[in-house]
């Protein structure tokens, strides 16, 4: 069974997702090749070469694709999909905007965020918030599949893959026009191995400041509730949770958040969970490793002084 792999990547280096979707990949399949689309990512399909037991990489570069928008390369990835009984990719916001739109010129059901492989055509995928995992098979000779790469370690980069540059191309459906990143030192939140988010419990995003302190001692990254980025504390794109980031670093930190269920979908697989609320009846004790019942104004500079 062939599988065509849609590496994440910045035009710079490639995401660590991809490396965790081929582990995914080699329990549906036996031929495995990678997909590198953007502009002057040369480096990134170098790295992509290094993935183990990857057969190869197609490698196309070109300033319509710089961007990665979904209109333009889910018109290519349907057409190099007539060779590949699988197309699959990290069910992060590029793999959720792309995919679709292939599954639906493809006329076949797309697969959601799928934690564990069953055989080729069985899968499991959480639903309602995580509270119940779904086992589903797909009867569709072509299959679809978004990966949630949290549930899956990374395969070694110690492969040799052949490098094949493609040349083909469509014309663009939409064109780029500008965007707004939020600059950070800090390594990004899907790939952190260390996450200290805040909640409502933070009472206002000045105080989010005794949490960085604490992340830039750990090296770790920011999170969030949906509740502190409702009440605008911190930026959208901080968000852990259901509706937002689904994330398992190593250690997650979480003070001043309660634990509703759409927050714990997207941070219950970190290998440790630890809570910080003066609420001892907070759900999130009910997930955490390590609980403490005290005031975070109180704990978290404490633990910044001992680290």
């Amino acid at each position: 069974m062939a599988i065509l792999i849609l590496a994440e990547h910045d035009n710079v280096s490639l995401k660590l997702d991809t490396a965790k979707v081929v582990t995914c990949a080699q329990e549906i399949g036996d031929v495995y090749d990678v997909l590198v689309v953007g502009h002057q990512c040369h480096q990134v399909a170098s790295e992509a070469q290094k993935l183990s037991n990857v057969r190869q990489v197609l490698y196309l570069d070109s300033v319509e694709y710089a961007n990665h928008l979904a209109e333009n390369m889910s018109l290519l990835i349907t057409e190099m999909a007539k060779d590949y009984d699988v197309i699959i990719g990290a069910a992060s916001s590029v793999g959720k905007d792309v995919l679709p739109r292939v599954a639906a010129l493809l006329d076949v059901s797309q697969i959601s965020e799928v934690v564990k492989v069953i055989s080729a055509d069985t899968f499991v995928r959480p639903i309602y918030a995580g509270n119940a995992l779904a086992t589903v098979q797909s009867l569709d000779s072509q299959k679809v599949i978004t990966v949630r790469s949290s549930a899956f370690d990374a395969v070694d980069m110690n492969g040799s893959a052949s490098l094949m540059t493609i040349d083909t191309l469509f014309a663009p459906q939409v064109s780029f026009v500008s965007q707004q990143l939020t600059g950070s030192e800090r390594p990004e939140l899907g790939g952190a191995s260390v996450i200290i988010s805040g909640g409502r419990g933070m009472g206002s995003g000045e105080s989010f400041k005794i949490l960085e302190a604490l992340a830039d001692k750990l090296g770790g990254a920011i999170g969030a509730s949906r509740a502190a980025v409702d009440a605008g504390f911190v930026p959208n794109d901080l968000q852990v949770g259901q509706t937002g980031k689904i994330v398992a670093p190593d250690l997650y930190i979480a003070a001043g958040i309660s634990g509703a269920i759409q927050h714990l979908a997207g941070m219950k697989d970190s290998k440790v969970i630890v809570a910080i609320n003066k609420d001892p009846e907070a759900p999130i004790f009910q997930v955490a490793d390590y609980g403490l019942v005290a005031d975070l104004f109180e704990a978290v500079p404490e633990m910044t002084n001992a680290v």
